[in-house]
């Protein structure tokens, strides 16, 4: 069984995963939650109570827009990508590497695992 993040991790990150995976298609709530929980092998499993505070914020700062839609027999709230959500991924994107690459260094000096794909700046 896969140790789940601890929120303190999550925190800062759960803006980034949700973008990412709303970026990829049009997603509803669930289909949501299972992508981030496959995507992460089970580290990330994000509860309905803190999943859907987050799309209404990410809604309300123009960077997702959602529509009801019941084409699949069931009426589901869905969630699109907007071009603002888009740039924004893509700068929050680059800022989280820079960050993990930051982080590897000062690990990689204590001997532990090395990010793969990341280089040490020796």
């Amino acid at each position: 069984m896969t140790a789940r993040f601890q929120r303190d991790l999550l925190r800062g990150s759960l803006d980034l995963m949700i973008l990412s995976v709303v970026s990829r298609e049009s997603q509803y709530g669930y289909s949501i939650q299972k992508q981030l929980n496959l995507a992460t092998n089970g580290q990330v499993a994000l509860p309905a109570g803190t999943l859907y505070p987050l799309l209404h914020k990410l809604e309300s700062q123009n960077l997702i827009r959602s529509r009801w839609d019941d084409s699949t027999g069931r009426r589901r709230k869905w969630y699109d990508i907007t071009a603002k959500g888009r740039k924004a991924l893509n700068q929050r994107t680059s800022v989280w590497q820079n960050y993990v690459a930051c982080v590897a260094d000062l690990l990689g000096d204590l001997g532990g695992p090395v990010i793969a794909g990341q280089q040490r700046n020796s």
